[in-house]
């Protein structure tokens, strides 16, 4: 798993949540949650959305319901917003869905946007709604020109074509000038639901010297702690960001400084 070119959705399980008494987990979208919602492409919004009511899932938005038609938002097992998207072009993707955003809120895209790109990550489509506006960035641009003007249905129709997945930033335009505005990262007691993203690197120490040098912070240092070799480092909005290293985590490992 740890050298897929594509990306993993990871699922956390609390062994005894599973009891009727539990009272669920904090699934976003209320008051100043940051997270918002997972998404799937698929050919067709409409056949899908009537498959999975078939299959007893309910929904905050049915595709023919709102302004924006032709998009839906599910709900999956535990309350969390799964949004269906049309893919561009169909027939070119043999899965019937593929895992295509993770969407997060943020508060100052001078900031959030920079600390991606040095995770490696490109802007391959942006645009302004007015009172907020979104952010596509994506990891694997192989075969894109992200220098490319495009218009943004043409950007739209790019990445609605692509089978890995995009982090879609969005930004409530005036939450930059408020110093006591913050999102709760997911993570906070009594709010908990959202966990981490998280990124592959080749070397997990050198990757957290140069996230170091941005000066957000870490959760966890790649020595803190019994899990040697990983990480978890701040965002500029207090999201955990989670480093691996690539092909696999040598647990026990220790960093030791050459004399």
């Amino acid at each position: 798993m740890w050298s897929i070119e594509g990306t993993a959705l990871e699922l956390t399980h609390n062994y005894g949540t599973e009891d009727p008494s539990f009272k669920g987990y904090h699934v976003g979208n209320q008051g100043n949650d940051g997270f918002g919602h997972v998404a799937f492409n698929t050919d067709d919004v409409y056949a899908a959305c009537e498959k999975m009511e078939t299959m007893g899932v309910t929904f905050q938005k049915k595709p023919n319901e709102g302004r924006m038609k032709g998009l839906a938002f599910a709900h999956d097992p535990d309350g969390y917003w799964v949004e269906i998207v049309k893919r561009s072009e169909t027939g070119k993707i043999q899965n019937y869905f593929n895992f295509s955003q993770t969407m997060l809120r943020i508060k100052d895209p001078k900031k959030s946007i920079p600390f991606y790109e040095a995770m490696g990550m490109k802007v391959v489509r942006q645009k302004n709604y007015g009172d907020f506006s979104n952010y596509f960035l994506s990891s694997n641009c192989e075969g894109i020109d992200v220098e490319e003007i495009l218009s943004d249905a043409e950007a739209k129709a790019r990445i609605g074509q692509m089978f890995g997945p995009v982090l879609e930033l969005t930004h409530n335009h005036g939450t930059e000038h408020d110093d006591a505005f913050h999102h709760y990262n997911g993570n906070e007691e009594e709010r908990q639901g959202f966990g981490h993203i998280g990124f592959l690197v080749d070397d997990v120490y050198v990757a957290c010297d140069n996230i170091r040098t941005m000066g957000y912070g870490f959760k966890k240092e790649p020595d803190g702690g019994s899990m040697k070799g990983l990480a978890f480092a701040y965002d500029p909005d207090g999201y955990l960001v989670e480093i691996i290293k690539r092909h696999g985590i040598e647990f026990g490992d220790l960093k030791v400084d050459k004399k």
